[in-house]
């Protein structure tokens, strides 16, 4: 097959923050995980497999967030999710039989009964309660590319006070990766695609060949990158950065002119969770309090209280047309920009995985027509960043400046008046793991375990999840309970280390409740962090 004028490489970012409350057995925040599984990671798992299986040619990038894998992987997590699972397909039953004499309702209450049905039998029967190894095979085949990320997506920026903490949530990243998958990363997502100069040296220390930062960061390089953001650039360490195209993100992101947005798709916000009667839903909703069921029988109509009834294959219809419009434009815009180029150009169009399901539940329709316009297309075809390298011989010398993918571009979404307070807290607990780690180098036993842990409570009050989520003003309490929460774990850990006190019970419940990076070893806060050791097969 001859070579396009260019190439797209889309990449879906899959993250959300560790939520697992043991000590909870009907946790609202635990939903986020169970939607996010039932909604987006499934349906696009079960499409890029039928692409495979029938053989349609497409290359595309996931970022799998340490925390989310920590999370499928959890037993007590995989119980409660298929134990969610059983109880929509109850829903569903019974609104089958409330619908019964309501013929539109009726196929509408047919359509999500069917698709909690499916669910649970790929979950249950497909993939076994495994969504990684399925992912995985498709990258041994070569159709899809996993790149690392931070350990816990700590906004690397704002933490570059103290390097050693972000030294740990890379190398933690790395080490996470290499445990899934066997192998060392070529790529590392940038939690919120936030660059700071100087991150470029701990990601080539870690192995690292590429990272990908939002366009103004390459276009305010030093100097100015000579094809904009159509291909990548090298840092003086070494590093490959590419750049995002703003012209592919408007497109599916905007909620003006994005597709998400069109009247026929499913309305996200209405819900029967929310219409029904409460003593007849009362028992599908998590902790006895109205939300969100899944359930979602009306359209997006337009901007108007009033919503009109949901049509299922209009919808569809409407996915397709919009994956033919993403793929003409992408074809034109790599045909105007190879006309400037020796090599051809490359379109680097990250989203949230979530986007496609959860949020815009026709995402996953459209993702697979997107893969199989462009298999059939001339002028642009699929690819992944190290795809993309490979094919390269030289690139420019490009020092990227700081950016992220956030509100104005910078650190204003992390960092102002709802959220600031966190900081000065975070970098006092970060200072007193690297003196910790410093005063311990050969810990064992009892005293390890609870290095350990302070580590791990320091890794997940730095999420910038909690800080996020205070700016946007969803879940206030929530995030800033579980800043706190962690904190306040981590210094009395460093305090019961100092004193040589340490309560082995209570550090159990501790080990016990943040369970993630078994692998940890706390001298990764150490001025020479120890390398961590190479997962079997890696």
């Amino acid at each position: 097959m001859a070579e396009p004028l260019g190439w797209v490489a889309m990449v879906l970012h899959a993250h959300l923050p560790f939520v697992r409350h043991p000590e909870h057995p009907d946790a609202l925040e635990e939903a986020w995980l169970y939607e996010a599984m039932a909604e987006c990671y499934i349906p696009l798992l079960d499409r890029l497999e039928r692409l495979a299986e029938e053989g349609v040619p497409y290359h595309l990038s996931f970022t799998l967030t340490p925390t989310l894998a920590a999370m499928l992987r959890d037993p007590l997590l995989q119980e409660r999710f298929r134990r969610h699972v059983a109880l929509m397909q109850d829903l569903g039953r019974r609104e089958l039989h409330r619908t019964r004499h309501h013929p539109e309702l009726h196929r509408l209450a047919r359509f999500h009964a069917d698709h909690w049905d499916r669910v649970a039998l790929l979950y249950h029967d497909r993939y076994r309660g495994d969504l990684i190894t399925p992912l995985a095979r498709l990258q041994e085949a070569g159709r899809v590319e996993i790149l690392a990320s931070a350990a816990t997506h700590g906004y690397l920026p704002l933490m570059d006070v103290v390097p050693q903490a972000v030294e740990a949530q890379i190398a933690v990243g790395v080490h996470a990766y290499r445990e899934l998958f066997g192998r060392q990363p070529r790529g590392f997502w940038l939690p919120e695609c936030g660059f700071h100069p100087g991150h470029d040296q701990i990601l080539r220390r870690h192995g690292v060949e590429y990272t990908i930062v939002d366009a103004h960061g390459l276009l305010f390089g030093q100097p100015r990158p000579p094809h904009a953001v159509y291909q990548p650039v090298v840092t003086g360490a070494g590093l490959a950065v590419f750049g995002r195209d703003w012209e592919s993100s408007k497109q599916v992101w905007s909620a003006t002119e994005g597709y998400p947005g069109d009247p026929a798709y499913r309305d996200f916000y209405r819900d029967i969770g929310w219409d029904l009667d409460w003593e007849y839903i009362k028992p599908y909703l998590r902790a006895g309090i109205r939300g969100n069921t899944g359930f979602k029988y009306h359209r997006i109509t337009g901007p108007t209280p009033h919503k009109e009834l949901y049509d299922p294959d209009a919808a569809r219809e409407r996915a397709r047309v919009h994956a033919g419009n993403f793929v003409f434009n992408r074809a034109k815009q790599v045909e105007y920009l190879a006309g400037g180029m020796d090599d051809p150009p490359v379109v680097l169009a990250p989203y949230d995985a979530e986007l496609f399901g959860h949020w815009w539940f026709e995402g996953p329709d459209f993702l697979e027509d997107v893969l199989r316009f462009m298999a059939a297309n001339p002028s642009v075809r699929t690819t992944t960043p190290g795809r993309h390298l490979d094919r390269l011989t030289q690139l420019a010398l490009v020092e990227p400046t700081l950016s992220s993918w956030g509100y104005k571009g910078y650190n204003e979404v992390w960092l102002e008046g709802s959220n600031d307070w966190i900081y000065r807290h975070l970098h006092k607990a970060a200072e007193r793991m690297v003196e910790l780690a410093r005063r311990f180098p050969e810990a064992q036993g009892l005293q390890r375990r609870a290095l350990n842990q302070a580590a791990r409570e320091l890794l997940l009050a730095q999420a910038s999840d909690w800080a996020f989520i205070m700016k946007t003003g969803t879940m206030v309490e929530y995030a800033r309970r579980r800043t706190v929460e962690h904190l306040e774990r981590f210094h009395t850990l460093y305090h019961d280390l100092l004193r040589g006190t340490i309560d082995g019970y209570r550090l159990g419940l501790l080990e016990e409740r943040d369970n993630l990076f078994p692998f940890l070893d706390y001298r990764v806060y150490a001025p020479q962090p120890v390398p961590a050791p190479q997962a079997a097969g890696g």
